[in-house]
């Protein structure tokens, strides 16, 4: 009966981390360049149940230990790591000229099959280099082009990207030209392996053994365009996510029903059959 306790409650664990999950996916469904979390459940190891008993030979002193296969059981249910969906986003126009979309033409794919994914370079507080698609971006008191959390966007050369008026323009290469002159070049990163990034909050990323990313300018074999007025959206699916939250809900209350089922078969084992 306890397997069965532990089975129900770590189902209901579970659920509601993924309904944490999707809730975190719909809260940023608005949010520029952010990219939806997904996991998957998973039952934990399967076990293998048998029955023991001794059978005993001619010899009435001895016996042999004997067993019989009953089947096997799961001892319950897991959220395996939560892993963004790095599927490029719709692109909406907005008209200002801070706004940068950067859309993916072509990028290789890694040895295991999956594609890789381009980022902006950003700096933040503490000069640490970070990444972001979020290309909502805006200008500060000092003329550098940063992020709305004020982290600077990076040329590259590793130094923030500075603009002295508010008329400037952006070409698709990512060249930025202030009255017909460069004045930067934005760094755009190659992710070969863009699950292995480690999520930060606020649409930042940072690799896990803090070394930079690999540039994709020049990288034959990497095609984007980085599009002035525009910006990424979220490519959370608001219907979709929806739909699983809801199915989230009703595994949690199923799970909770045997879970109370559960308790109250003890409830009544304590107070009735106790008594005998």
């Amino acid at each position: 009966m306890l397997k069965g306790f532990y089975t129900a409650a770590s189902g209901m664990i579970a659920q509601q981390r993924m309904q944490e999950l999707l809730t975190n996916n719909m809260a940023n469904a608005n949010t520029p360049g952010y990219k939806a979390d997904q996991a998957s459940l998973r039952a934990f190891p399967e076990l293998l149940l048998q029955q023991f008993n001794s059978q005993s030979i001619p010899n009435p002193s001895r016996h042999l230990p004997s067993g019989k296969t009953i089947g096997g059981i799961n001892t319950g249910a897991y959220m395996q790591e939560a892993i963004p969906n790095f599927i490029q986003g719709d692109i909406y126009e907005t008209g200002r000229s801070t706004d940068l979309a950067l859309v993916e033409q072509n990028v290789p794919m890694n040895e295991e099959g999956q594609k890789a994914a381009l980022f902006y370079a950003v700096q933040n507080a503490d000069g640490e280099v970070r990444y972001t698609r979020n290309g909502n971006f805006t200008i500060d008191g000092q003329g550098n082009l940063t992020t709305n959390e004020g982290f600077y966007v990076l040329d590259e050369t590793g130094v923030p990207i500075v603009i002295e008026s508010g008329e400037f323009v952006v070409n698709q290469d990512g060249s930025v030209l202030e009255n017909g002159q460069v004045v930067g070049q934005i760094s755009i990163a190659l992710a070969e392996n863009p699950n292995g990034l480690l999520k930060e909050g606020t649409g930042l990323y940072r690799t896990e053994n803090g070394e930079p990313l690999p540039t994709a300018l020049g990288n034959a074999n990497v095609a984007y365009t980085v599009q002035q007025g525009f910006i990424e959206r979220s490519n959370v699916d608001v219907s979709q996510t929806m739909t699983q939250m809801l199915t989230a809900f009703r595994a949690f209350e199923a799970n909770q029903k045997v879970l109370q089922a559960y308790d109250k078969s003890l409830e009544k084992t304590v107070n009735e059959i106790g008594r005998l």
